[in-house]
């Protein structure tokens, strides 16, 4: 595995399990009508860590009705289906209301992709810092090992999470910019405390 902090660019080869092989799937029909980024727990297994995962989570950039019309039709037609509703202009109402729907391949509900639009700026920027991942026959893109770490210690923060920043930490401990990290760190925090105070004002 090498990674080129430089070029945004890691080339690993490695064999492609079972779900690698639907993530490529899936990814490559997005990318023909938008511009995607993966992240979260699925980007650890991708990377080596030896864990199970039953969802796949990716922002998509937003886009308008017909051009998610176009996406929807595709995936539908590579075996997709939506877990959240049938009808095009029903998915894509909750995409834009920021709520997350969820695909897999049809009559099998695990493992699923969980699609979502960026809300907020932090989101946004998954988009300027994501790495491109060139496997030996595919590509994929997820988000930056910085931004990885951020959300995995300091926003989720669940064994599993912390875990998974722990094995990217190791992989790349001599190329990752802390100092980027310690400000999406702050960042972070920032929305932990608007969630936090949401929480206490609606009980």
């Amino acid at each position: 595995m090498e990674y080129n902090a430089d070029k945004k660019e890691i080339r690993l080869d490695k064999k492609l399990s079972k779900l690698d092989e639907l993530v490529m799937k899936f990814v490559n029909i997005v990318e023909k009508h938008a511009d995607y980024v993966i992240m979260s727990g699925y980007v650890s297994i991708l990377l080596g860590r030896s864990r199970a995962t039953e969802d796949v989570d990716l922002f998509i950039r937003k886009m308008s009705l017909e051009k998610f019309s176009e996406l929807y039709t595709d995936l539908e037609e590579n075996n997709f289906w939506c877990l959240n509703a049938e009808k095009a202009e029903e998915i894509y109402s909750f995409l834009k209301d920021g709520l997350a729907v969820r695909f897999s391949i049809k009559d099998r509900p695990i493992p699923n992709f969980e699609m979502k639009f960026p809300k907020r700026t932090l989101d946004d920027e998954t988009f300027d810092d994501m790495i491109t991942v060139k496997l030996p026959n595919n590509k994929i893109k997820i988000s930056s090992l910085e931004r990885q770490i951020a959300f995995k210690r300091y926003f989720l923060k669940a064994d599993k999470d912390i875990e998974d920043a722990l094995h990217i930490e190791e992989l790349f401990k001599d190329k990752l910019n802390y100092e980027k990290i310690n400000k999406l760190k702050e960042a972070i925090k920032n929305i932990s405390d608007w969630y936090g105070k949401r929480i206490y004002e609606t009980r």
